[in-house]
């Protein structure tokens, strides 16, 4: 969950959004280190009157500063390209959730299960519990079991959305007439908040996601009181 002033990601409840955490920090130094050397390199320039006729003509230098950011950009490249073959890797999921997005309110549906979906909208301010966030909380949450392997397959019903929730390290596109998925692992029971992240009319703001992660045992009772329900 984010917090006021957080200059950082949130803390990764899956394994990719750990990965990407991870190389988030390795290009953020990268950068750093970049940034520092051009930095000293301005200073010196502009500080001293000191000439090296070794620097004015040099084919090493050139050799250098030509293969050094090639060398730079395999680096960044490379993780890069892993990462993203993990997060297309769909292996043997537990469970399959349809999300589709409406104007302005997702639906979820079960499909491993015969009659088993609902619709979740946005709490109203006025509605909220002590304790619960603003424009962040649904009448209905997302619920899955912790440590296991869940594919969402995110469609919508009228115009582009997206389906996103930052801690899980997931965001994909809902788009009218196609079925895209995506999976991931809650590594940990907790809540995790997202929002439509494709502005989509009036109330683009006003479309939470809510995902309950929770351990297993509590997601087969969750699963059969809510088929009684149905």
């Amino acid at each position: 969950m984010a917090h006021p002033l957080q200059l950082g990601f949130q803390d990764a409840a899956s394994p990719v959004m750990e990965e990407l955490l991870h190389f988030h920090d390795h290009a953020l130094m990268i950068v750093f280190l970049i940034s520092t050397l051009v930095l000293y390199i301005i200073v010196a320039m502009v500080s001293t009157t000191l000439t090296n006729k070794y620097l004015l003509d040099s084919q090493e230098i050139e050799i250098i500063w030509t293969v050094l950011p090639a060398v730079i950009l395999i680096l960044i490249a490379l993780p890069s390209l892993r990462i993203l073959y993990l997060m297309d890797e769909i292996n043997d999921p537990h469970l399959t959730i349809k999300a589709m997005g409406h104007q302005w309110y997702w639906s979820y549906e079960y499909t491993d299960y015969e009659d088993l979906g609902f619709d979740s909208y946005m709490i109203p301010t006025q509605d909220l519990s002590p304790g619960q966030f603003r424009l962040l909380e649904a009448d209905h949450r997302m619920v899955i079991p912790a440590e296991s392997p869940i594919r969402v397959l995110v469609s919508a019903e009228d115009v582009l959305h997206s389906w996103a929730v930052p801690a899980l390290g997931v965001k994909m596109d809902a788009v009218p007439g196609r079925l895209n998925q995506t999976a991931f692992i809650a590594s940990r029971p907790g809540v995790f908040y997202g929002q439509c992240s494709e502005i989509c009319g009036a109330n683009h703001s006003f479309m939470p996601i809510v995902v309950e992660a929770v351990p297993l045992e509590h997601f087969e009772n969750w699963s059969s009181l809510m088929l009684e329900d149905n």
